[in-house]
């Protein structure tokens, strides 16, 4: 009698994960961009593009990152510049912390790599509909920075 519960209750949870657990609807572009060889070089600035289509609500910007267990400091520090309607071209410098002072990585790993999705801007409110222009540059002082695997940018709708 259990197996025959569990052989129509399979279905149903494949359908409810399929249409519930698998996408953010609050997200508004969630990508990123692998790194050549896992070296990322000043010259190399991860751009992405993002449309905004109600500039009345408020949205939170992520770093993805990637990086190896052989990456050498336990921080990042980026260029992150941003340009699009009602905006000037503006550039901002900001630092992760990727690790402990024991070392520890503070992102998930999973074998030989550590991923982490960090808020940096939270609550912005884009000045106007249409298409914004973003892009990250690497602004540590070994260039190219080694063991960076993928770099990325995800907008959601603040929650």
């Amino acid at each position: 009698m259990r197996a025959f519960k569990l052989f129509y209750l399979l279905p149903v949870f494949i359908v409810l994960m399929n249409c519930c657990g698998c996408s953010d609807p609050g997200a508004v572009m969630d990508k990123s961009t692998e790194i050549d060889n896992h070296n990322w070089s000043y010259v190399n600035l991860v751009k992405f593009d993002v449309k905004i289509d109600n500039p009345d609500v408020p949205y939170n910007i992520y770093l993805n990152l990637r990086v190896t267990g052989d990456y050498k400091y336990s921080n990042l520090f980026i260029l992150y510049h941003s340009n699009g309607p009602g905006l000037k071209p503006a550039t901002t410098r900001i630092e992760f912390k990727l690790a402990g002072k024991d070392g520890e990585w503070f992102g998930s790993g999973s074998g030989n790599l550590y991923s982490y999705q960090v808020p940096f801007v939270t609550n912005y409110k884009f000045p106007a509909k249409g298409v914004y222009h973003l892009a990250i540059e690497q602004n540590m002082r070994d260039n190219p920075l080694h063991e960076v695997s993928d770099v990325g940018l995800r907008v959601a709708k603040a929650q």
